[in-house]
């Protein structure tokens, strides 16, 4: 059975490129439907919180100040996550921090990205948008905590994982529904996806 690491970071701005950097990020493990751990921590990169970042996230700079060095904490959750398939809402955002972080430490990813916001806009497109929140309230998953910190978002995304892997098995006539498979469904038109579907399942069946 397939292990998923679903993350979220906390950060100083938008992008790494524009010299922002992680405040805190969360890992949740997910296999065979169930939240099996959980690693979360606030981290130290040197870099000041501006007060709008304080005041969306409650991350002050005081906080951060007392925090474990960015070096330690994502050698540690790397570590946690292993080569996990992984998983981030708006994955765009969280993957570039994590490679950028990662090539600090001289690491780089093995494998792409799920992202739940990509997924959702394909099979939940009667929610009215597609922020992490709206989702879990539109489909009545769990609620978690306060939203943009990290093991609350990154347990708010494990839930909507679950959610649209049963979607897919429920609307599709698949048994599993891996990694690999909502990688390439993530990247399919909403209008193009039934047909999409339609045609990997006929190329399945005629290999078995």
């Amino acid at each position: 059975m397939e292990t998923y690491a679903v993350i979220d970071f906390e950060t100083t701005g938008i992008s790494p490129d524009m010299g922002a950097r992680p405040t805190e990020i969360a890992a949740v493990l997910v296999r065979d439907g169930e939240l099996i751990g959980r690693y979360q921590s606030l981290m130290n990169a040197g870099v000041r919180v501006p007060a709008e970042i304080e005041a969306l996230t409650g991350i002050s700079n005081a906080m951060v100040r007392g925090a474990p060095s960015v070096r330690q904490v994502m050698h540690e959750v790397a570590e946690f996550v292993g080569e996990h398939a992984m998983v981030a809402h708006n994955a765009a955002f969280d993957a570039k921090f994590w490679d950028a972080e990662l090539a600090r430490l001289g690491k780089c990813r093995p494998r792409d990205f799920i992202c739940s916001m990509l997924l959702a806009r394909r099979l939940v497109p009667q929610a009215a948008n597609h922020k992490l929140g709206t989702l879990v309230r539109t489909l009545g998953l769990p609620a978690t905590g306060r939203y943009h910190r990290a093991l609350a978002d990154a347990e708010a995304t494990a839930y909507l994982l679950l959610s649209l892997k049963a979607t897919v098995r429920e609307r599709y006539p698949l048994a599993h529904v891996d990694h690999d498979l909502l990688v390439q469904m993530q990247r399919v038109p909403r209008s193009s996806l039934n047909a999409w579907m339609a045609r990997a399942l006929a190329d399945k069946a005629s290999v078995q």
